[in-house]
């Protein structure tokens, strides 16, 4: 069986990167350790776990067991120090003064106890692979076997920051990204041999066509509103986007007089019992102010495609709109 670990440290939402060896090692493992790399309490940010927790869970990426918290195991590298006999190894220090494991230690030592038969990470943790061998050589132990897959960059080539835009998952997810074009964006990658560059607008490309595959019901209910709502949220390019259509549905637009537009509203009232589409059709046919009659049901210039509002409000509601604005 293939047993893998991804093992985060708290640091908050996860860099793309990271979410990257989320994936490989899902897909790759047949059992999966999430491991809690906090030995380091200068980098621990507090609530970095639950967003780590609630990154992958919104990814669809679950876990066998965890999460395995190395703070709750310093008495077991103790005793695997203890029986190396040194504090230090290959010029690496083990033990910090207070007794806690460093890294390399604590990495070493729970691979084992957890029997990892693989290692997925990126290439940065390469130089690693030589200590760590040499690490389960002298504790005794079998080490795994190590694969490391090319980084996420930024613009340049240069390493991506998290304040990048759209860097972490937190960033995709605030952004209005549904989950399921990042996951895509994520397998295409798959395991790169070499670096990538970080590739934003083909995740907001793949976002358009998730929620296009979604149906009106779906749709709806990812954004928290009635499915009457739906045929306004067409076009929508993100969850963020889709939610500002649905207010101008579900909220009533602030009264204004929208001068010479009189005729528009007025014909409007009388086309109001036609399909939607039909009547927009009608209304540009006979020159009426659509920019207008946009105003009077949202409130706004811009939006879903007209003939969309019109279906989505109730007929009742439209003609009090109207009437609002006349």
């Amino acid at each position: 069986m293939k047993r893998v670990r991804f093992a985060p440290s708290p640091t908050g939402s996860l860099h793309v990167g990271n979410a990257l060896s989320a994936v490989v090692n899902r897909r790759f493992g047949e059992w999966m350790l999430l491991r809690i790399d906090d030995t380091d309490p200068a980098r621990n940010v507090p609530g970095g776990e639950d967003a780590i927790v609630e990154d992958l869970r919104w990814l669809r990426v679950e876990w066998d067991d965890g999460p395995t918290r190395q703070s709750e195991r310093q008495a077991r590298y103790r005793e695997a120090a203890s029986r190396l006999g040194v504090e230090r190894f290959d010029g690496i220090q083990l033990l910090r003064p207070d007794g806690s494991a460093t890294y390399h230690l604590a990495t070493v030592v729970d691979d084992a106890d957890f029997g990892i038969t693989h290692v997925i990470r990126g290439n940065d943790h390469r130089p690693n692979e030589r200590l760590h061998r040499r690490l389960h050589e002298a504790l005794g132990t079998t080490p795994p076997e190590y694969i490391h897959h090319g980084l996420v960059l930024g613009p340049g080539g240069k390493k991506l920051a998290k304040r990048e835009p759209g860097a972490t998952v937190a960033a995709l997810r605030e952004a209005g990204i549904p989950p399921d074009a990042v996951r895509r964006y994520l397998d295409d990658l798959g395991l790169p041999r070499h670096d990538v560059r970080y590739d934003l607008p083909r995740i907001r490309r793949l976002a358009i066509e998730a929620l296009g595959s979604l149906s009106d019901e779906e749709l709806a209910e990812r954004i928290g509103v009635p499915a009457t709502v739906a045929p306004a949220l067409s076009g929508a390019r993100d969850l963020v986007e889709a939610r500002d259509y649905a207010r101008m549905i579900l909220e009533p637009p602030p009264r204004a007089k929208l001068e010479g537009a009189r005729a528009t509203l007025e014909r409007f009232r009388e086309l109001a019992d036609l399909e939607p589409r039909a009547l927009v059709r009608e209304l540009k046919a006979v020159g009426g102010d659509l920019r207008a009659l946009r105003l009077a049901l949202t409130g706004r210039e811009r939006g879903p495609e007209l003939w969309a509002i019109v279906a989505a409000l109730p007929r009742e509601e439209a003609l009090r709109r109207v009437e609002a604005a006349l």
